[in-house]
């Protein structure tokens, strides 16, 4: 039996942006913000793949360059045989309705001039311009149906609804053209825990009822563990931990994926009391300027004088199970 074979390969994926300002001397070069500096891994059909860390670890920038908003200075995005990775916009725009993107902040995605059924049937008449409005409302109804919008709120503008229901509309919008991978940037850091819950489980649901792959951005580890199969830990734009998610929050390998997971809540009141906190020192370097070696070593608690000197690529330690750390 053939074993089965990724939907998207990231390969070493780096997006760097020049940073333009008045140099000294001619010669001089410009500093480059590295916002993802080697990044790779592997999506299958039907896989949730969570990707997590601080603000500013290049997590939205590398959804970004997949998606081609961004575009990536360096390395490989394969998708159906095929290197995506700088393409044109014109060359993307077929792929892109395999690949859809639910983004952050839901009020703001939406265009407020634009009805909710206007709004989720533009993609349809963008790529199908075949289909008569009639067919149109029709596959919009049902969608908004999916999605748990009544069909009454459709000739309604995106400010007349709660954050929840906006983000439903964006992923009504993200659905419609029946797309293979939905990549989610961070789609419930805007909203409540309550409602998070049940966007959470909404998506879940429409994974398994269409066959989705999903990419799923996140702060809350908790919120990742509780839809991913798999989970990439990145700090300062690089991945320093990567396992399927039970190991991953059972048996954390790297430093900072520990300090990570200390700081979720543990819903029993004696093993929170219990929990040892393991708090990081110091700020986040700037992408700019990086440390040399490993990134993380200026604030890791167990760095040695040879953590300077190389950087460390991902180690497998068993079970698929991958650490950025030789100590792992």
């Amino acid at each position: 039996m053939e074993s089965p074979q990724p939907i998207l390969k990231v390969r070493d994926i780096k997006v760097h942006f020049p940073i333009h300002k008045a140099r000294s001397w001619p010669w001089e070069k410009s500093p480059v913000l590295k916002a993802v500096d080697g990044v790779s891994f592997d999506l299958y059909e039907g896989e949730t793949l969570g990707v997590v860390g601080e603000s500013g670890c290049g997590k939205s920038t590398l959804a970004r360059s997949i998606i081609g908003l961004v575009k990536a200075t360096e390395g490989e995005i394969l998708w159906q045989d095929g290197n995506i990775a700088g393409l044109s916009e014109k060359a993307m725009r077929n792929i892109r309705k395999d690949i859809q993107m639910i983004f952050q902040d839901p009020l703001a995605s939406l265009n407020p001039r634009m009805t909710v059924g206007d709004i989720i049937a533009e993609p349809l008449r963008n790529y199908y311009p075949e289909l008569s409005k009639d067919e149109v409302l029709s596959k919009v109804r049902e969608m908004m149906a999916k999605v748990g919008l009544l069909p009454n709120v459709i000739n309604r503008y995106p400010h007349e609804f709660s954050g929840g229901q906006c983000q439903r509309i964006g992923i009504a919008r993200a659905l419609i053209l029946k797309p293979k991978l939905v990549i989610c940037d961070e789609p419930v850091s805007a909203l409540d825990v309550s409602i998070q819950a049940q966007v959470v489980n909404l998506l879940k649901e429409l994974q398994q009822e269409m066959g989705l792959s999903l990419i799923f951005i996140a702060h809350d580890l908790s919120v990742v563990k509780h839809i991913s199969d798999r989970v990439l830990v990145m700090y300062l734009g690089n991945e320093v931990e990567t396992a399927k998610a039970e190991p991953m929050y059972d048996d954390p390998r790297h430093p900072y994926t520990k300090a990570l997971l200390s700081a979720v809540p543990i819903p029993d009141p004696e093993l929170e009391k219990a929990k040892v906190i393991e708090l990081l020192e110091g700020e986040l370097p700037s992408p700019i300027s990086p440390p040399s070696g490993c990134v993380f070593r200026t604030r890791c608690p167990i760095a040695e004088a040879s953590c300077a000197q190389n950087r460390p690529y991902l180690m497998d330690v068993g079970d698929q199970h991958f650490a950025a750390c030789p100590k792992a």
